[in-house]
């Protein structure tokens, strides 16, 4: 009897010359998205990795995993949903929201192990790959400050037209939420037209975000993150209070 083998991730060469993923419809069903294994962090293979669809994900003590699940969680910046509470608090100008002035602050709280998790994915490693797209501008942290505390944010990296969110924390009812809905708008008045929030959570299912086919995600890479994003350095053009 022969046996069928089970589909098994590519491998990445770290030291080849060109830096080449595999097409993202070649990924595993289980665990869902699974697409290749290795390769290595640098600026370059990150960004090529956004454009097509994939990013990494892994944990302490693993080989570096690089992902593109179906269907994938994003949200149409005109698709916001901002809930009466949620709306009430923006008005009450509750928090003081920044634009990268927290960028190693916000990660590092991003990494904290959550209720019933026993670790985290943001390895050292990532952290350092993480913080080497922020000096080079394409990496971007959202901060939520309260009485000059830093409560709540988010962070992520800007391709082209595109915002792909990696993790948000909060320590206060509200601060993440606020910090991404005013992210989301400012996005809007710079020209990008979708924000990557990766699988699906009800968090970001409550503010409108919904998911969308794998296909259909790569379609929407190939035509919005070659040309030139918004290149100036972040910074809100109206008061995140009036938002």
């Amino acid at each position: 009897m022969t046996q069928t083998r089970a589909p098994t991730p590519c491998w990445l060469d770290p030291e080849a010359l060109d830096i080449v993923f595999p097409d993202v419809e070649l990924a595993l069903q289980e665990p869902d998205g699974l697409l290749a294994v290795g390769g290595k962090l640098s600026t370059e293979w990150i960004l090529q990795a956004y454009r097509r669809g994939i990013f990494p994900w892994y944990g302490q003590g693993q080989p570096i995993l690089w992902w593109a699940p179906d269907p994938r969680l994003v949200l149409f910046p005109e698709n916001l949903r901002v809930s009466r509470s949620l709306k009430k608090t923006l008005k009450k100008g509750l928090f003081t929201v920044t634009l990268d002035k927290a960028f190693e602050a916000v990660i590092d709280a991003c990494a904290r192990p959550r209720p019933a998790q026993s670790g985290t994915w943001i390895t050292p490693e990532m952290r350092s790959a993480y913080v080497d797209l922020h000096h080079a501008g394409h990496a971007h942290s959202v901060e939520s400050w309260y009485d000059g505390m830093l409560v709540g944010g988010l962070y992520g990296i800007a391709v082209g037209h595109v915002f792909f969110g990696e993790s948000m924390f909060t320590e206060m009812s509200d601060a993440s939420k606020a910090a991404f809905v005013i992210l989301v708008r400012q996005l809007q008045r710079w020209g990008f037209t979708l924000i990557d929030c990766q699988v699906y959570t009800q968090h970001l299912a409550s503010l409108g975000a919904a998911t969308i086919p794998r296909k259909e995600f790569t379609a929407i890479l190939d035509r919005e993150c070659w040309p030139p994003g918004y290149s100036h350095p972040w910074v809100f053009d109206t008061l995140p209070a009036s938002i």
